[in-house]
């Protein structure tokens, strides 16, 4: 062999020596990527032929698929193999496959299925399913304030029961979270588990956020009033996407803690919210919103807490058109939205609005405007005090039937906030009559037509 101390000799030499290094790796590395894959297929294929557990979750603001996750890691923690799914995914036959099935549901409104639910409701509670191989239990999420308290729990315990599945133990109803429920579930799982050292259950901490603004949004107004809230936390900014909510304890009923969405994104320093003064027939405020607008102080200390909430975050919408619709306080959850939007200096936004007179009640009409002004932009509203053809927000779906169609077709996502009683369900049913009943199902399976409603 001749040794060379000519530097580009050398240099050709080593490229030399790298490229057939390499020629020999790749070889080595499809042939381990192929045995990896041939492994992960082997291990797919028997987890699909043992059923194992399955965890079912239905969830309209998060609590649910929460629950669940924790439920999934405390099997996992005793070894029993466990698969997390959201009620909608699942079929007949995943049902007819399992042996146990543990089942986690939130209620939405007066007994009904949540978003995460309806599907399954509709295709399978309206059937008859033979179940005798089928063990489960329930996890029923609600709150007491409304007639049909864990309305679509009680209704899925009764036909899994009529179906001959059997209880693994009795049906647990859980009333705004309450602590000493869910304790319960934990208890029994644990039991099911058959282990005690289960993950920590505990929700994130509250913390002492500054009330640091407060001002009415609609003066003069027929309405209740809204107020517009800024909190700011104790340390630094913590992070949250838009959509998502804070729970609120208010020192009178720390144990029942109050849900809102915020109206604004990290990057505006402070957590917005927007509060509607609720007054009794008695003439007493509520709770909560009574303290947060009347009560409590500018510089005053607010328990609170953020929650995620994964079904009304842009999520994979992100870079699709969004055609936001709401009424009220609803434009909290939809102006976080276009606050992200606009952070991006991304368009493709229409907003359907419904509120009671434009004089009074057109909330952040300045900011609207502008966002308009800059091509980010579009809106259409709905009075319901000043005349007018569409004088609710369900009534602007009809009125631009064509343009909804070439925005869905487009691709775009629909995002729906505000009251539950009318106008959610009045909005859900104009969208049926204009786009079809399958087509909105097919958007609501694909995650394109989200609500937070309340």
């Amino acid at each position: 062999m001749i040794w060379t101390n000519d530097p580009n000799r050398l240099m050709l030499v080593a490229a030399s020596a790298a490229a057939y290094g390499l020629v020999c790796l790749l070889p080595y590395l499809r042939a381990r990527r192929k045995r990896l894959a041939a492994v992960r297929s082997k291990a797919e294929a028997e987890a699909a032929t043992s059923p194992g557990w399955i965890v079912a979750y239905a969830s309209q603001t998060g609590n649910a698929e929460e629950l669940a996750s924790q439920t999934v890691a405390t099997l996992r923690l005793a070894g029993i193999p466990a698969q997390l799914s959201e009620l909608s995914d699942l079929h007949a036959e995943d049902l007819q496959r399992a042996e146990r099935v543990l089942f986690l549901v939130s209620t939405y409104g007066e007994g009904d299925a949540p978003d995460a639910g309806a599907a399954f409701a509709g295709r399978l509670m309206t059937t008859q399913l033979p179940l005798p191989q089928l063990h489960y239990a329930v996890l029923a999420l609600g709150d007491s304030a409304y007639q049909q308290f864990c309305g679509f729990g009680r209704a899925l315990d009764g036909w899994l029961q009529a179906q001959g599945a059997h209880s693994l133990f009795p049906r647990i109803d859980v009333d705004r979270s309450a602590d000493a429920a869910i304790g319960q579930w934990r208890q029994q799982l644990s039991h099911l588990a058959g282990t005690s050292d289960a993950p920590d259950w505990s929700a994130p901490a509250y913390q002492p956020w500054t009330l640091s603004a407060r001002r009415l949004l609609n003066p003069g107004s027929a309405g209740a009033p809204v107020y517009h809230l800024e909190l700011a936390p104790p340390g630094p900014l913590p992070d949250w996407q838009s959509g998502d909510l804070v729970q609120i304890s208010a020192p009178s009923e720390a144990d029942r803690p109050r849900e809102y969405s915020i109206a604004s994104i990290p990057a505006d320093g402070r957590a917005h919210l927007l509060v509607r003064l609720h007054s009794h027939a008695d003439g007493s405020h509520g709770v909560a919103s009574g303290w947060l607008t009347q009560q409590a102080q500018v510089g005053q200390m607010v328990s609170l807490r953020l929650r995620a909430h994964r079904r009304f975050r842009l999520e994979d919408n992100a870079g699709r058109r969004l055609i936001l619709v709401g009424n009220g306080s609803g434009i909290a959850g939809l102006r976080g939205h276009l606050r992200a939007r606009a952070q991006a200096g991304q368009g493709g936004n229409w907003l359907l609005f419904g509120e009671r007179n434009s004089a009074h009640d057109f909330h952040y009409r300045e900011e609207l405007q502008a966002l308009r002004q800059a091509g980010l932009l579009e809106f259409d509203m709905a009075w319901s005090r000043d005349g007018g053809a569409a004088r609710y927000v369900q009534d602007l779906l009809p009125a631009h039937a064509d343009k909804l169609r070439s925005w869905v077709a487009d691709g775009a996502a629909i995002y729906v906030c505000g009251s539950l009683d009318g106008m959610a369900a009045g909005v859900d049913a104009a969208l049926a009559n204009v786009l079809g009943h399958a087509a909105l199902d097919a958007l609501a399976a694909a995650g394109r037509y989200r609500r937070d409603v309340y």
